[in-house]
């Protein structure tokens, strides 16, 4: 059986990923109950009492086979206060989640792309509003796809305005992702166009299905941002995040490109059935890829991660090194959208996503490049806190209000899990809590 799947490969399926029948061919055996939890290797911090109902939380997740693993991590500006793994990278018969687990982590990629993008903002090599034609030449004259002919043809007019840098960084550009369109699967079916999930650079001509600026849908931008950070710096994306992200903060086993060693620490993917339980399937991005996905692209472990993290809650330094500017920060974590509001996920790919909103009710803006809650959430973080996620349900948040900052790691679809969104929920609460009490 083959054991390179890419995502493209499987939402060809998607229709028939989720049967019994298709499992059968594409997955393992059904997870059992996998109760062993790793101890975190030695801490540089130490670990309070405090936290202890986050572990009891996370390790009854894994005992009630809501996940098969999971790993959390949590820190304050003077540094780690919660690290904890529970489960096993792969619950038949691997070895024990731990800190050192690699995941992949999708979207949460888009954090890294958007800090590299800053870094050339603040060199004056690129601005903000600028038309982004003259640098990536498939976005010089975009098209807006505004529906389909008798024929099931598309028909496209040109944009009435340039895309910009801030529209690919705040998602008002009018790309977006066919999981969460109802017109760009239909266009890609009748055109042939490469899903951007394939690493093509096909994948560019897509159309717009809005006029850049008019409104909010999460979209292909930041792999837009990416080429165009490769443009202006002239290095690969997997150079420019090393030299200028990655090695200053330490993050070791984090890039594009997997080593075998590395591999053999990757976590489990898994897919939830109707029935709630869980099968496993393979899953690793393009390994040759005709261009490196700064929307989605990235593998990394939970301790790399939150490095970064921590850099953004400090004001862009960390462990001595300067990444960015405390003003760059500031703006990144700041409203771009005016009064334009990010709106819910709707899905269209069943098997890779269920709808996501990730505060129902709540007016949501858009910073560069995270979603901000104008208002405090449920379970502890301040108004004005920002964050995003991964499509395999990791999920992080940074509070610069309380100082707090806080991610979970599991390898799960479809996104949005109910039960993994519930235990997010339920470890920042504990994270809160625990801090108040400590």
């Amino acid at each position: 059986m083959n054991q390179d799947f890419s995502r493209r490969n499987l939402l060809k399926g998607a229709a028939t990923l989720m049967t019994v029948p298709a499992l059968a061919q594409l997955a393992s055996a059904p997870v059992m109950a996998a109760t062993a939890r790793t101890p975190s290797p030695v801490a540089k911090y130490p670990r309070s009492g405090a936290f202890n109902s986050i572990d009891r939380m996370l390790q009854r997740a894994v005992d009630g086979r809501q996940v098969a693993g999971v790993v959390a991590v949590g820190a304050t500006d003077k540094g780690i206060v919660y690290e904890g793994s529970f489960g096993k990278r792969d619950a038949a018969h691997g070895p024990a989640m731990s800190l050192d687990t690699v995941f992949w982590l999708l979207s949460m990629t888009k954090a890294v792309t958007a800090i590299a993008c800053m870094q050339l903002v603040e060199q004056g090599k690129l601005q903000l509003d600028d038309p982004v034609g003259k640098l990536m030449p498939e976005l010089a004259s975009p098209k807006v796809l505004e529906g389909f002919d008798a024929s099931g043809a598309p028909t496209l007019r040109p944009a009435r305005r340039p895309i910009t840098l801030r529209h690919l960084l705040t998602h008002t550009s009018g790309l977006t992702y066919s999981n969460w369109s109802d017109k760009l699967p239909q266009y890609e079916k009748f055109t042939g166009l490469p899903d951007i999930a394939e690493s093509k650079n096909g994948a560019f001509a897509a159309p717009l299905e809005f006029d850049p600026g008019d409104r909010w849908q999460y979209g292909t931008g930041m792999d837009a941002v990416g080429k165009i950070v490769e443009a202006v710096s002239d290095q690969s994306l997997e150079v420019y995040f090393r030299e200028n992200i990655f090695a200053p903060l330490g993050m070791i086993d984090t890039g594009f490109l997997i080593s075998s060693a590395q591999k053999r620490r990757v976590a489990t993917t898994y897919i939830r059935q109707s029935d709630g339980s869980l099968t496993s399937m393979p899953f690793e991005m393009p390994q040759r890829p005709e261009f490196f996905s700064g929307g989605g692209g990235l593998f990394g472990t939970p301790r790399d991660y939150m490095a970064l993290l921590q850099m953004l809650l400090s004001g862009g330094t960390f462990r001595g090194a300067r990444i960015l500017k405390p003003q760059t920060v500031a703006m990144m974590r700041q409203n771009q959208i005016g009064d334009l509001n990010v709106t819910p996920l709707k899905t269209s790919a069943a098997a890779w996503s269920n709808d996501a909103d990730l505060f129902p009710g709540m007016p949501q803006k858009w910073g560069l490049s995270f979603d901000i809650n104008t208002q405090p959430g449920p379970n502890g973080r301040s108004a004005g806190s920002y964050a995003w996620a991964g499509l395999l349900n990791c999920y992080f948040w940074v509070d610069p209000v309380k100082k707090v900052t806080g991610a979970v790691f599991t390898q799960l679809l479809p996104f949005y899990d109910a039960r993994m969104v519930e235990l997010f929920g339920a470890f920042e609460r504990g994270l809160y809590t625990g801090l108040a009490s400590a």
